[in-house]
């Protein structure tokens, strides 16, 4: 059965894996556990039993066996890793679903990002956006229609783009289907994707 230490301010899991760790790193000194024992002035069962998972650990035991290891506490008291799940959230802006992929304290914003079709009998005039950073584009299905400065180019599924966002540009589906992508760009290009908005005609 798992320990449980008050007051340590960490999960039992994380407890349990400092006994390992010190076992591995007196190792790697080459140090034996009487000679560590007698160095860090804990007597030899403790140190075995909590080399061995079975003692709880606290700051007067890890204290001295990490002096003498030539360690710093974090080497012996491992991080806990925060949840890498991304909560998923949709928005809707001028009929464009955006999917977000990356949380948003990310330095750089992933979206799924579905684009209605183009209307039957209709055509979109491109209304150019322009900001700092670059983007980058994969085509997850359906056919975009990329508008980048002077030049028009049409990507189909599977293929890719990156582009400087200071030249003006402007995408949306090539044909009467919807097109998916994946997008990366900085928050500053979010600010303005989510901004931007095409002009049925």
């Amino acid at each position: 059965m798992p320990y449980q230490q008050e007051g340590s301010g960490m999960p039992d899991n994380t407890l349990t894996l400092i006994g390992p760790r010190i076992k591995g790193w007196r190792e790697k000194r080459s140090m034996t556990l009487a000679e560590l024992s007698r160095a860090a002035g804990i007597s030899a069962s403790t140190l075995s039993r909590l080399e061995a998972g079975k003692r709880a650990p606290n700051l007067e035991l890890i204290v001295p066996i990490a002096r003498e290891l030539g360690l710093g506490l974090d080497d012996l008291v491992p991080r806990t890793a925060p949840d890498p799940r991304v909560p998923r959230t949709t928005k809707h802006v001028d009929g464009v679903r955006f999917e977000t992929l990356s949380l948003e304290s990310s330095p750089v914003q992933t979206y799924k990002i579905t684009l209605p079709g183009k209307p039957k009998g209709g055509t979109e005039v491109p209304d150019p956006q322009v900001h700092e950073g670059r983007e980058w584009l994969y085509v997850l299905s359906g056919r975009l229609r990329l508008v980048l400065g002077e030049q028009e180019v049409t990507l189909g599924s599977g293929e890719a783009a990156e582009f400087d966002t200071r030249v003006p540009h402007w995408m949306s589906a090539a044909g009467p289907g919807p097109v998916e992508l994946l997008s990366i760009f900085s928050k500053e290009g979010k600010r303005i994707h989510l901004r931007a908005r095409s002009t049925p005609r």
